[in-house]
């Protein structure tokens, strides 16, 4: 019978993966899922309380102002623009390409983070009015932490490479990073139109 020895050379295996080869990757992918579960459950419960109501916003509630949440929405999606520039230099180890596009993600955080604490005053209700109130604050509430808790991960990234020690497995990170900001960004455009259009329709 062949034997085979127990012992294997990974000598030759890269230190640094991003994708589906590392596993902080596959991390932030199930984060993800969890974070789209609840988003969907947000979004299930303000349209299951809309089929109890004749009107919607219930009167005499006004609708939500939507100036400022759109351009809120549209600086937010285009931030993708200077997240998938990151994202290239990060695949190319290169740390002062790194450095220039995370401080321009941390400037983009910085203003979306203002733009999100405006457009709560733009739903023109408070959180504790009645169920469609309560419904709307908290899809824009939990979403709202997912912006904020990235901004942060996105400032502290910043500074690490700027003035930290930096280690091949931050570059990983750092590509984690611009994976979470994409799906972050990108979700919160259904979730807008559906808080602060979809009453002037359905």
């Amino acid at each position: 019978m062949k034997q085979y020895d127990p012992v294997m050379n990974v000598a030759e295996l890269p230190t640094i993966v991003f994708g589906r080869r590392g596993l902080t990757w596959w991390g932030t992918v199930a984060f993800i899922c969890i974070e789209a579960t609840t988003l969907v459950i947000c979004v299930v419960t303000y349209l299951y309380l809309r089929k109890n109501y004749y009107e919607w916003p219930p009167a005499p509630l006004r609708n939500p102002n939507v100036l400022l949440p759109s351009i809120g929405a549209a600086f937010l999606a285009l931030t993708n623009i200077g997240n998938r520039w990151l994202h290239k230099k990060v695949r190319n180890l290169d740390k002062r390409g790194v450095q220039t596009g995370l401080t321009m993600m941390s400037v983009f955080a910085a203003i979306a983070v203002v733009f999100r604490i405006l457009v709560f005053r733009n739903l023109n209700v408070h959180w504790d009015t009645n169920a469609y109130a309560s419904a709307a604050w908290l899809t824009v509430a939990f979403h709202s932490t997912l912006l904020f808790l990235e901004a942060l991960e996105t400032w502290v990234f910043t500074a690490l490479f700027w003035f930290g020690p930096v280690e091949g497995k931050h570059f990983s990170d750092a590509d984690d990073n611009c994976v979470y900001w994409y799906f972050m960004s990108l979700v919160w455009l259904p979730m807008y139109a559906l808080i602060f259009w979809s009453p002037r329709i359905m």
